[in-house]
């Protein structure tokens, strides 16, 4: 099935005899499902479940068609439009594939990715302008630390940054003392902005860890839930101290099935493994 016959789907949808629900709907009024729509294909990248990415993936795509319809519908623009400028921007964009320009490294991309940006007539008065003021705050503030740090405005080792964030936190503790909700909110923002700042310095998202935590959370948390049902007891009637006991236990079966994973990966044969194997296979069926 190609793209056109979604996009025939569409316009059925959107046609008078078509869909109430989808003809009601706006821009606006989409908005939030294309957000969670983008959010589901991340939560099934991280349980790595192919079926779900290719489902997600096409709920996804079914928003963009859903956007280019409604565009289509007021004559500015369809698929095939959209289709066809991010064709002609990738092009253009990637010249050392498409050209005969040379980028032996990442960093050289990028390099060039922002001289083709101001060629496009894509000039910024500022490194921080282009980041969307609607992404998540976490992934926001790493994106803009990030280009400060390309301009030069880094640390220039990781003891520096846990220094500073061990000041960040004393100035909280000094707002706790003071008793002033604004001062403590102001601090406590600087915490969190010091600790994106942690982890990009050290390579790792912090959306992508907050997220993980979140999800690691809800399956321990399930876990006192569900030994509580099986003890015909409800939440308010247990004491912490058994919940800790039981969020301990999640935490531990947590632990001994990474560990059975890491066993199972360290004995699986790799790609090249295999393909000696296959040879020495075909190599034996040559000579019988």
């Amino acid at each position: 099935m190609e793209i056109n016959k979604l996009v025939q789907i569409m316009e059925k949808l959107r046609s008078k005899k078509g869909c109430p629900w989808d003809r009601k709907q706006t821009r606006e009024s989409l908005k939030p499902y294309l957000i969670e729509e983008a959010y589901e294909v991340l939560e099934a990248i991280e349980e790595n479940n192919p079926l779900k990415i290719k489902e997600e993936l096409g709920d996804l795509l079914f928003q963009i068609i859903f956007h280019c319809q409604i565009a289509k519908e007021k004559n500015e623009f369809d698929i095939n439009d959209v289709i066809e400028s991010i064709s002609r921007k990738m092009i253009s964009r990637h010249p050392h594939v498409f050209g005969k320009i040379e980028c032996h490294t990442s960093e050289d991309v990028i390099r060039q990715w922002e001289v083709l940006k101001k060629k496009e007539g894509k000039f910024r008065s500022s490194i921080l302008e282009g980041v969307p003021k609607t992404m998540p705050s976490l992934l926001r503030a790493h994106r803009l630390q990030k280009r400060a740090a390309q301009a030069g405005f880094d640390w220039e080792k990781l003891d520096d940054v846990l220094l500073k964030l061990d000041e960040e936190i004393q100035e909280f503790k000094d707002a706790i003392k003071k008793g002033k909700k604004e001062l403590m909110e102001e601090e406590f923002g600087d915490i969190l902005f010091m600790l994106v700042n942690l982890s990009r310095f050290i390579g790792i998202n912090p959306e992508d860890a907050h997220r993980k935590t979140i999800s690691k959370f809800i399956h321990r948390f399930r876990y006192i839930e569900m030994k509580a049902s099986e003890q015909d007891k409800e939440l308010s009637e247990m004491t912490l101290k058994e919940m800790d006991k039981l969020w301990d236990e999640a935490k531990s079966m947590e632990q001994k099935t990474k560990s059975v994973k890491k066993g199972c990966q360290a004995n699986k044969p790799s790609g090249q493994q295999i393909n000696k194997l296959a040879d020495k296979q075909k190599s034996k069926a040559n000579i019988l």
